[in-house]
């Protein structure tokens, strides 16, 4: 089987762009930094591990872009006999093609005015914007969806902590420190609520 220098070229830079793929045009982003905000809600110090954040976050990442990498998969196998020897040309009209769910998903995860206003300010059409637009325009939003769920999660956390200082306030417990001390009762109210398996639900459920 005869294959192009051009094709092996395309197919390596393809692959040595798959770890910025995997962190930029999927959830990772939004999920790690929503993990990373519950961290610090949660006020456990390194618990759970940033290495473990992060495999989390790549774990449900993973999951919710199945649908997208297996749609890409076939249309791979569909266009890998004409791959082999074709044109520059048609190589990057086959690797487009091969590409569209991935768009699509990054185009139903973007807000339409977020992405117009990228295109305005890189000089793409806003009817119909490009790559260089739609990829920074879904990023800056994956960011703002992930600190509005920070911050929803943040409110009961800093509430406990508001209550036990004032507690320990009015006990005259001034040596006590509140994060301390309200750092079991964050911990039971999380594991009480099934705080992971609801937060891991709903993170794949918007991720999809």
């Amino acid at each position: 089987m005869n294959t192009s220098p051009v094709t092996l070229l395309a197919l390596m830079a393809g692959l040595s762009l798959l770890p910025f793929v995997l962190v930029m045009l999927t959830s990772f982003v939004r999920i790690a930094v929503v993990l990373s905000i519950l961290r610090s809600a949660l006020g456990a110090g390194q618990v759970p591990p940033g290495s473990v954040i992060t495999g989390l976050a790549l774990v449900l990442s993973l999951v919710a872009m199945s649908p997208v990498a297996a749609q890409i998969g076939e249309r791979f196998e569909e266009s890998w006999p004409r791959l082999q020897q074709a044109a520059p040309e048609e190589l990057w009209r086959e690797g487009a093609r091969i590409v569209e769910p991935l768009s699509a998903f990054l185009h139903r995860h973007t807000e339409p005015e977020r992405l117009r206003e990228f295109a305005r300010l890189l000089g793409d059409d806003p009817q119909a914007p490009g790559w260089r637009s739609l990829v920074p325009a879904f990023a800056v939003g994956q960011l703002e969806q992930a600190f509005r769920t920070g911050f929803v999660l943040f409110l009961p956390f800093l509430v406990l902590d508001l209550l036990v200082g004032s507690i320990l306030l009015s006990l005259g417990m001034h040596m006590l420190s509140p994060a301390g001390v309200s750092l079991p009762f964050k911990l039971l109210l999380f594991v009480a609520a099934d705080g992971w398996n609801l937060l891991g639900a709903n993170l794949l459920a918007s991720a999809t």
